[in-house]
């Protein structure tokens, strides 16, 4: 699935010409691209999609949001590990998983 996600703006700078920034969605830190915002400023919060912001949203909205998000799974489903949802999904163990002594599995660092 692929989402637009609210997030809050962390840290702001141009990459080659191109301005990023860092965003923090519940947690969860992504670069993100905000060349279709480019007055946007740290705090703020702004709708991404595919790695690009696109629009601003209010930080009651996007907590709301979020919240809805964590509350379905959403957020794990978009930003967990590819590698177990794809291995679950086909009824398999992860291959970049690990089993412990009391069963469990645990990512390979």
């Amino acid at each position: 699935m692929c989402l637009a996600v609210p997030g809050k703006i962390l840290r702001m700078e141009d990459r080659d010409g191109t301005l990023m920034s860092v965003v923090d969605f519940g947690g969860v830190r992504k670069d993100v691209c905000l060349q279709y915002i480019p007055d946007a400023q740290v705090g703020e919060y702004v709708v991404v999609h595919v790695g690009f912001a696109i629009q601003r949203l209010d930080e009651e909205s996007a907590m709301r949001t979020l919240a809805e998000f964590e509350h379905l799974g959403v957020l794990k489903e978009e930003f967990g590990d590819g590698f177990e949802l794809a291995a679950r999904q086909a009824g398999l163990a992860n291959p970049e998983a690990s089993v412990t002594t009391n069963g469990t599995s645990e990512a390979k660092r």
